[in-house]
């Protein structure tokens, strides 16, 4: 077995697969060969080590890339981390469109010999794999009562065909004004819309700036049958008049029957969160090559985390499906990074201190590590925030990197599911399955109740093909309800809206 991975010809650095002794040889292979380097101090596992001597002020290189410029002379068989590597992102960056040639086809994605799942068809079109009720409220006055709701409806309900009723509490929607409560309200009417819920029950208080009709604007004239309202001020019993109304939307959500969906129908959204150092070389290709997958069947992936992509937003620049969307990007990573000087704040302050002591150094290595969950499929549209994909292929979402919000966003755009990729572990869940997918195999055996999917696998002697294969069965298994993500397990369900705004 190999002591240190070794990614690129280019590459300056191997990264640790054990913690690496001062004094001892640690092995690595590239193409076949193998590369020996006396390690001059201790590497901690998932950490970078020297293979050369680099100047400073020089580039270096990972994946291919430069992950940032060293800050002093360093010397083979040396770690390279914080101490001597900084940054070699500054400024604004001149975006030109070209267009590269390379496509998803180039990279092998397992062509299945049933593309399809037992999911849901909804009146309109949409798709579900799960026959939920949705308690969404536009203010978070009434969070409690909410709660209290969807217990006590999950209890009454149970058995009648439906896979549980749930309510998922926020702050916000009281006092909020402007592009942030229009932030609000898109996100929550596109929740309202999502295919996993049969049924929702909307609940407003009366007096808040976000109103019911404003939100029924935004749905839209939908089925009736289907979205419900309710304004808890005009009720004598909110309780009472909200468990009559979901008797009317579990009524409704009995007539779905799971039947043969083709795997176009299937949206995923691809999302990483307390990576380390092997969550570029485990846990994110294998994400990019179930999205390339999903995207070659004629579904849709979705990828975000825009702070994540700056220092490797160039490498999905070149996969813009013409250059419509590719000005359409520039504006996503240049809106973002103007978000951030209008708040005084660092445009690449990041990766955040679990990363670092995962082993990412700098805001480019965790990009380019990142940027890996889209696969290489061309990227077809890119969305605002709240607003529901409907191109397939891979979409762009905008969202800030942090766990509950982009994820709540990712749902929001329509994902069926989500591919939580982690180094260090979570045990949270969003408002659709929330797949953690373990960059190493010390976590997953460590926190099997959180983990859904050990990648770890791959650096103890499994292919990339047989992950691949043994998590896309998983995946179909899970759309098609025959298995459930520990956070379902676990009843870990939960949303986070953007806040970008005055409150009152």
């Amino acid at each position: 077995m190999s002591d240190i991975v070794i990614l690129h010809t280019k590459d300056d650095v191997g990264i640790a697969l054990r913690p690496l002794t001062a004094g001892e040889h640690a092995i690595g292979l590239l193409n076949g060969k193998e590369h020996a380097i006396e390690l001059t101090e201790d590497v901690p596992k998932g950490h970078k080590v020297a293979l050369r001597m680099i100047e400073p002020g020089s580039h270096v290189y990972k994946f291919g890339y430069s992950i940032g410029v060293a800050k002093k002379v360093i010397l083979p068989g040396t770690w390279i981390h914080t101490h001597n590597l900084k940054t070699g992102l500054a400024g604004e960056v001149q975006y030109e469109y070209k267009p590269n040639a390379k496509s998803s086809a180039e990279v092998s994605s397992a062509v299945l010999d049933s593309p399809t799942f037992q999911g849901y068809i909804r009146a309109n079109g949409e798709v579900g794999i799960r026959n939920e009720i949705w308690i969404i409220n536009t203010v978070g006055c009434i969070n409690k009562t909410c709660e209290l709701l969807a217990r006590l409806a999950d209890q009454q309900f149970q058995g009648r065909g439906i896979d549980g009723v749930y309510h998922f509490p926020h702050p916000y929607g009281c006092s909020q004004l402007g592009d942030d409560l229009n932030h609000t309200q898109r996100l929550l009417s596109s929740l309202a819309q999502h295919g996993n819920a049969a049924g929702v029950l909307v609940i407003g208080l009366g007096c808040e700036n976000n109103q019911i009709d404003q939100m029924q604007a935004m749905i839209g004239d939908k089925n009736r049958d289907r979205i419900k309202y309710m304004r808890a001020q005009d009720m004598e019993d909110e309780l009472e008049e909200g468990l009559s109304l979901i008797s009317e939307l579990v009524d409704y959500a009995e007539g779905f029957k799971r039947t043969e969906v083709p795997l176009s129908k299937l949206k995923v959204g691809l999302k990483c969160g307390g990576s380390d150092g092997l969550s570029g070389i485990t846990a994110n290709p294998l994400a990019g090559r179930i999205a390339d997958t999903i995207t070659d069947h004629g579904g849709t992936a979705l990828l975000t985390e825009v702070p994540e992509m700056f220092g490797a937003e160039t490498i999905l620049m070149e996969r813009a499906a013409n250059e419509q969307v590719f000005h359409e990007m520039t504006k996503l990573i240049n809106n973002f990074k103007q978000y951030f000087v209008s708040h005084g704040q660092e445009i690449y302050e990041n990766p955040s201190p679990g990363n670092k002591e995962g082993g990412i150094t700098t805001l480019e290595e965790k990009s380019l590590g990142c940027t890996q969950k889209g696969g290489t499929a061309i990227v077809s549209d890119v969305l605002h925030y709240g607003v529901r994909s409907s191109k397939p292929g891979l979409n762009l979402i905008e969202a800030p990197g942090n766990d509950l919000v982009s994820v709540t966003a990712l749902a929001a755009a329509g994902a069926h599911l989500v591919l939580f990729t982690t180094g260090r572990g979570t045990p949270f869940g969003g408002p659709v399955p929330t797949v953690k997918i373990a960059t190493n195999s010390e976590l997953a055996a460590r926190k099997k109740h959180w983990i859904d999917f050990n990648a770890g696998a791959l650096l103890e002697g499994k292919s990339m093909d047989e992950l691949h294969g043994e998590l896309m069965n998983e995946l179909i298994q899970l759309a098609s309800g025959a298995e459930q993500t520990r956070n379902e397990r676990n009843g870990f369900r939960e949303i986070s809206i953007f806040k970008d705004g005055v409150i009152l």
